[in-house]
């Protein structure tokens, strides 16, 4: 079944507020954090990609302070 325009389906990024990726950074921090030893490093390395990601655009777009 073929997805119409506009659909979220379209692979598109999704558009998140700075508050929804404060949200999203700390639970990612807290997902690895509760990781067990026996899980795969691959995982972990994707979750820590993510995290380098959010933290990457949280400073770009970070606000102006005085």
């Amino acid at each position: 079944m073929r997805a119409f325009e506009g659909q979220r389906s379209d692979n598109q990024p999704v558009n998140r507020s700075r508050a929804e990726k404060e949200k999203l950074l700390r639970e990612l921090k807290e997902t690895l954090a509760a990781m067990k030893a026996h899980t795969s490093a691959s995982l972990k390395q994707s979750v820590q990609k993510r995290i380098a990601t959010l933290e990457a655009e949280l400073r770009v777009a970070a606000p102006a302070r005085r």
